[in-house]
Formats: C-alpha cells, sequence, structure tokens
C-alpha cells in the first residue's frame, strides 16, 4: 500500500509518515519500481501502535523502545508518565485559577490585568510576610476567589486573620467561594472555611455554617454552633448543649444559649433540650455541674426554674451549686 493510501486510511499525515520513516520508528518495507515507499500490512500494524501509545503522552522515542524491545517492562514509563501528567494538570488548575480570579476582577486594562496578578505572586510567595503584605497593601484588592483560595490553604495564623479581614470586607459573594472548604477531606482545611465563614454576614454564609454542624470534626462543629447562634440562629442549639456537657468551649456556648433563650420563640425549645441533656446525663456529675452553671446564663424567670429543679440533684456538689446560683439571682 502507498503511502498516500495509507495516509488515507490511518489518518496520519504523509509528512507525519515521512517523519515516522526517517527516525526509523516505522519504515516501509518495500518499494515500488519508482521508489514510492510501499507499506506491508506489518507496517500499519505497527503504525497504529505508534498512535495508541501516543495517546498515552509518551514521546517517539520512548515508543521506538518500547517497540523494538520485547523485554521492556511498561510499570516504570507508566509511572513517569503518570507523574509528568499530575504535575502538568496541577499547572494547568493553577492557570486556571489564576485566570478565574483575573476575569472575577473585571479589569478594566491590561495594567489591572498585572497589578491582579502580582497580587496573586504575592499570596503564593513562601515568605508568609510577604502574604500578610500582600493582602494589606493600600493598593490591594484582591479578588475575592482568589482570597477564599488562600485563606483554605493559609497555615500562618498572622496572614490567616489579614485574609479573614480582607474578605469580610470584599464586595463579591464571598460565601460562595469559601463553601466548598467544608467539604475538603483535609480537616485543616474545613476549619479554615468554617473560621472564615463564620465573620461574614450575610445569609449564604450562615446557610454554608448549618451543614458545618453535621461535621465529623469537633472543632468545625462548635465554631460553626458559637457563629449561627450568636446570630440567633436556633439550628445551632443542639450542639451548643453538647459542648456544654463535652466540656468544649462551654462557657462561649451557656453565654450564646442565654442570648437565643431571650427570644421566647427559642426560649421553650432551649429548655426541652436542656431538661433532656440533665436527665441522659445521670452517671457524669460534672457534666450536669457545667449545664446547672449554663442555666444561670438563661433570662431570669428560666433560669431560676431549672435551677431550683436542678437543687434537688442527687450529687451535693451540683445541687449546692445550682442552689447558690439560684439564691444570687433572687437576691437580684
Amino acid at each position: 500500500m502507498l503511502i498516500g493510501e495509507v495516509a488515507r486510511r490511518s489518518g496520519v499525515s504523509t509528512r507525519m509518515l515521512r517523519h515516522y520513516d526517517n527516525l526509523g520508528l516505522v519504515r516501509p518495507t518495500g518499494r515500488t519500481v519508482g521508489g514510492y515507499r510501499e507499506y506491508s500490512d506489518d507496517d500499519i500494524r505497527r503504525i497504529f501502535h505508534v498512535e495508541s501509545l501516543r495517546t498515552l503522552g509518551l514521546s517517539l522515542r520512548q515508543i521506538g523502545r518500547v517497540l523494538d524491545d520485547p523485554e521492556f517492562a511498561p510499570a516504570a514509563l507508566i509511572g513517569d508518565l503518570i507523574d509528568a501528567t499530575e504535575h502538568r494538570l496541577a499547572r494547568e488548575r493553577e492557570l486556571l485559577k489564576r485566570l478565574k480570579a483575573v476575569d472575577s476582577s473585571e479589569p478594566a486594562g491590561w495594567e489591572e490585568v498585572l497589578r491582579i496578578v502580582e497580587l496573586l505572586h504575592g499570596l503564593t510567595s513562601p515568605d508568609a510576610a510577604r502574604r500578610q503584605q500582600a493582602v494589606l497593601a493600600p493598593a490591594a484588592d484582591v479578588p475575592a476567589p482568589a482570597l477564599a483560595e488562600a485563606i483554605l490553604t493559609e497555615a500562618d495564623t498572622n496572614v490567616a486573620g489579614a485574609l479573614r479581614w480582607a474578605l469580610a470586607r470584599a464586595d463579591h459573594d464571598v460565601a460562595a467561594s469559601l463553601a466548598p472548604g467544608l467539604a475538603s477531606g483535609d480537616v485543616d482545611v474545613r476549619r479554615r472555611a468554617v473560621l472564615a465563614l463564620a465573620e461574614l454576614p450575610d445569609d449564604d454564609a450562615s446557610a454554608a455554617l448549618v451543614t458545618a454542624l453535621e461535621d465529623s470534626d469537633g472543632a468545625v462543629r462548635r465554631h460553626a454552633a458559637l457563629a449561627l447562634g450568636s446570630r440567633g440562629n436556633p439550628a445551632a442549639v443542639p450542639v451548643l448543649v453538647r459542648m456544654v456537657v463535652e466540656g468544649a468551649n462551654d462557657v462561649d456556648a451557656a453565654e450564646v444559649l442565654g442570648a437565643l433563650a431571650n427570644d421566647p420563640a427559642q426560649a421553650d425549645r432551649i429548655k426541652r433540650v436542656l431538661e433532656h441533656v440533665l436527665a441522659a446525663s445521670t452517671e457524669d456529675a460534672a457534666a450536669r455541674l457545667r449545664l446547672v452553671q449554663a442555666f444561670a446564663e438563661l433570662p431570669r424567670p428560666l433560669a431560676l426554674e431549672m435551677l431550683r429543679s436542678a437543687a434537688r440533684d442527687e450529687d451535693p456538689t451540683v445541687s449546692r451549686t445550682a442552689a447558690a446560683l439560684a439564691g444570687v439571682l433572687e437576691r437580684d
């Protein structure tokens, strides 16, 4: 079969077939009387093998080694190709993020684009001081998606604080950029995301924080509950009560519960949850003592009711503490 027919049937250009011939990769078995290349069935089969291996990212030199050495083991070469592909994809993802960040800022001209690129370089600097300087620079107007991405990966507490400060002042829908961090398999990323969301005032941030109440990590749940409770969201009540029982940020949780109970619509629900948990803590006097202390943060009538009831607790420390707190409230 002549080269033109081979090119038509295989989809490989005549120029590439000649290149394969010059490299010794696929040499036609014969020549016509006029000196034209003539390919056998085995030659054509080798062409298809070459094209198949090219789709895996092998170079022509590597393909020649694979096809000419029957003892060549593919494992090492495939592993190298995987590593190279992963590096390339990482670079492409980084480029895509940078392009999206520039696009989201709606630059008016190339000078604005260059300024944004410079800021993005600052945010990815290996030097923490340089990253913080990039965020706090007077002319800094870092796009919200770039800020969110930086927050989710920032381990330095000072830089993270500066990033959250800048993000809270951004005029874009930043909660949407942070929310995916709550679904990360990395608990540190989820903790950074919930801290940043807790400092945002909008309803979208609250919606994302509600999902964080079910997180497997206690710190994520606690940050979400304190933020939501401070905003008057009753979804936080079960986690806040659990925080009191477990002694994790229990003072903060008690204060937030007390503020929530100032709403008559929430007071009865909070009372029921606290009573249920108190009754279920029969084997844990320390937990009951923390609950009694939390009762004192509730609105006065509700606090007195629950403290007087707890004053009958079988544990002397719990009962005396409840009675003493009730006495203080009565005198006040």
